[in-house]
C-alpha cells in the first residue's frame, strides 16, 4: 500500500499551515519519483505558505515533490481545518507551521492528542518555538527558509521512525497471536491440580490422580480410589474447568475420569453401570449418555 501526503495551506502573512503524507487511496497532488521509505509510500502531509511567504512554500512542496514514495494528500488554510484533516485522513506524517490563523501548531497538537497525532515535522521563522515543539512530541523541526540538507534529515528521520513503527506493529501482532495461543493452551489443558483445605492443614490431589467426582452439596468429592477430598466447587463449575477429552459427565452427581473407566456394562434405555480402576460401580443416566457413546466412538 501506498503512503500519501497531506498538505495545509495557510492564508496567513506570519505563518502557514499543514502538509501531510498519507498512504495513497486517492489521487496524488504530487507525482513522486524517488523512494524514500524502503518501497512504501508514505502519507505526508505538507504545509504550503502564503504568497507573502513564496521562499517557504516553495521550500516544502519541492522538496516533497522528487520523492517518489510520497505523496500529498491534502491542504488545511487554518488550525480547526488542520485538526479535521489529520482526524479524516490519519496520515503517516504531518510539517506543521507553528504559526496558523485560529490556533497555533502546538494547539493543533493539543487538540488532536498526542497520542492520536502522526509523526509531526513543525515549520517556523522562530527558533524560539523548537523547545515547544519537542515537548509536544515532534520529530523534527525546520526553520524558514528551508535548507536542502536539513530537510533530508528530517526525512530521513521520519523513514526511520516509520519503519521500526512497522516492526514494532508487526512485533505486536505476534504477542498478541502468542498470547492467544498460550491462553488457549492453558484452557485446553484444565485444572492440573485441587488445592485441598481440611481444618489442619492444606494440600493437593493431582487432577490425574482423581477416579471419578461426586457431588456433595455445595461441595463435591474428589475420588482417588482410596479416600475423598472435598473441594468447594460445583459440577457445573468443574464441567467448564477440567479437560473435556479426559473428564466426562455421566450422571447429575457424577464426573469420571476416563482412564480409569475399566468396564461398561449396557442397562436398560441407553445407559450403562461403569466400573472404575478401584472397583467402585457407578451408573450413568439417560441425560448424559450423549457423553458415554461419544466416548465409546473416541475409543472405537
Amino acid at each position: 500500500m501506498s503512503d500519501r501526503v497531506l498538505v495545509e495551506s495557510v492564508g496567513h502573512p506570519a505563518g502557514g499551515g499543514l502538509q501531510t503524507v498519507k498512504s495513497l487511496c486517492r489521487p496524488r497532488l504530487f507525482q513522486p519519483r524517488q523512494p524514500l521509505f524502503g518501497g512504501r509510500t508514505r502519507r505526508l502531509a505538507a504545509r504550503s505558505e502564503t504568497r507573502h511567504e513564496p521562499p517557504a512554500r516553495t521550500g516544502v512542496q519541492q522538496l516533497v515533490e522528487p520523492l517518489d514514495d510520497v505523496t500529498v494528500v491534502g491542504e488545511a488554510a487554518d488550525g480547526p481545518e488542520a485538526v479535521r484533516r489529520i482526524d479524516e485522513q490519519a496520515p503517516d506524517l504531518v510539517f506543521l507551521d507553528v504559526q496558523m490563523p485560529e490556533m497555533t501548531g502546538l494547539e493543533v497538537v493539543r487538540e488532536v492528542g498526542v497520542d492520536n497525532m502522526p509523526l509531526t515535522i513543525f515549520v517556523t521563522a522562530y527558533d524560539q518555538y523548537a523547545l515547544d515543539a519537542f515537548e509536544a512530541h515532534a520529530l523534527d523541526y525546520l526553520l524558514k527558509p528551508i535548507e536542502e540538507e536539513r530537510f533530508a534529515e528530517a526525512i530521513e528521520r521520519a523513514r526511520q521512525q516509520l519503519q521500526r513503527a512497522d516492526a514494532e506493529a508487526l512485533r505486536d501482532q505476534l504477542r498478541g497471536v502468542l498470547r492467544e495461543y498460550a491462553e488457549e493452551d492453558e484452557e485446553d489443558a484444565g485444572i492440573e491440580r485441587f488445592t485441598i483445605r481440611s481444618r489442619n492443614r492444606i494440600y493437593f490431589v493431582d487432577t490425574e490422580d482423581v477416579q471419578w467426582i461426586e457431588s456433595e452439596g455445595d461441595y463435591v468429592a474428589l475420588h482417588d480410589g482410596e479416600e475423598a477430598h472435598l473441594v468447594r466447587k460445583t459440577m457445573k463449575q468443574l464441567e467448564q474447568e477440567l479437560d473435556p477429552d479426559r473428564f466426562l459427565r455421566v450422571h447429575r452427581s457424577y464426573i469420571v475420569n476416563a482412564d480409569y473407566i475399566e468396564e461398561l456394562r449396557p442397562l436398560d434405555h441407553g445407559t450403562y453401570q461403569l466400573r472404575m480402576a478401584s472397583g467402585t460401580p457407578l451408573k450413568t443416566s439417560r441425560g448424559y449418555s450423549d457423553n458415554v457413546d461419544a466416548l465409546l466412538d473416541a475409543t472405537g
